[in-house]
C-alpha cells in the first residue's frame, strides 16, 4: 500500500481537520494541493494510497469559469481508473457524481443545510451507518445519484448523503472530518448565511455540536480505518 495521501483543497483553511489527523496518526503522508492556486495533481503513482477531494465553494458545473476544474476531475478519473481510494466530501462528492454523468447543483426547494442535522441509513447503507446520526453540515447545492451508485445515507433535506461507487469511490455530503474548532470558524466566516431557510441559529448549532461531534468523531476514524487502513 502506498505511503501518501493527496489532499485535494478549495480553500486555505488551517488543516485541523479529522481526515487529515487521523491520516497523520496513522503514518500517512498527507500531499496538500490547491488547484485553485495553480498546484498541479501530477499522476496518481503506486506511492498513492488515497486522495480526498475536499469542500469548497465553487459550482462543479462552471468549468469555464473556474478551469481549475478540470484538472481536478482529470485527478478524479486518473485515480479511478487505477482504483485508488477516492473520498469526496460535500463539493468533493458533488464533482464526483457530475463527472459520473449526474446532476449536480441548486435544489428546488430553496433549503440550505448549515449545522448539524439528522442522516439515516439506506437499506443498502447497512453497515456504512447503522442507525441515524446527526452530522455537520453547510452546503446549499446537491446532487443526484450516478448510474451504478450505491445510496447509504439520506436526510430529511437532502436525499442523497452518502453514496459509493465501485469498491473505491465514496461520496459524502455532510462534514464529518470538521471539528468544533472547524465549524466555530465557518460560524464567524458565515454569519450572512443565518437568515437562510433551513440554517439553524447558532445557539442551536452549538447545542447540536455538543451533543454530536464526539459521536460523529468515532463514526469518521472507523470509516477511515475501514476504507483506507492501517492501524494509528
Amino acid at each position: 500500500m502506498g505511503q501518501r495521501v493527496l489532499s485535494v483543497r478549495h480553500g486555505n483553511e488551517p488543516k485541523d481537520d479529522r481526515a487529515t489527523a487521523w491520516l497523520t496518526r496513522s503514518g500517512y503522508f498527507v500531499d496538500t494541493r490547491h488547484p485553485y492556486a495553480g498546484d498541479k495533481l501530477g499522476e496518481p503513482g503506486d506511492d498513492l494510497a488515497a486522495t480526498i477531494i475536499y469542500g469548497g465553494p465553487f459550482n462543479v458545473y462552471e468549468t469555464d469559469r473556474h478551469p481549475f476544474l478540470r484538472e481536478e476531475y482529470r485527478w478524479i478519473d486518473a485515480c479511478m481508473a487505477k482504483g485508488i481510494k477516492v473520498l469526496g466530501i460535500c463539493q468533493g462528492a458533488q464533482m464526483i457524481a457530475h463527472h459520473l454523468g449526474a446532476w449536480a447543483g441548486a435544489p428546488a426547494n430553496d433549503v440550505f443545510e448549515f449545522g448539524y442535522y439528522e442522516i439515516s441509513p439506506t437499506e443498502a447503507g447497512a453497515g456504512f451507518l447503522d442507525a441515524p446520526m446527526t452530522v455537520c453540515q453547510s452546503h446549499f447545492h446537491t446532487f443526484d445519484l450516478p448510474s451504478g451508485a450505491v445510496h447509504l445515507a439520506r436526510g430529511e433535506n437532502y436525499e442523497n448523503q452518502a453514496y459509493r461507487y465501485g469498491k473505491t469511490t465514496y461520496g459524502f455530503q455532510f462534514h464529518p472530518e470538521v471539528t468544533k474548532t472547524g465549524f466555530r470558524r465557518w460560524q464567524d466566516q458565515n454569519s450572512d448565511v443565518y437568515e437562510k431557510r433551513g440554517v439553524q441559529s447558532r445557539e442551536e448549532q452549538n447545542r447540536l455540536i455538543a451533543l454530536h461531534d464526539a459521536r460523529q468523531g468515532e463514526w469518521f476514524g472507523k470509516f477511515l480505518q475501514d476504507f483506507i487502513g492501517r492501524a494509528a
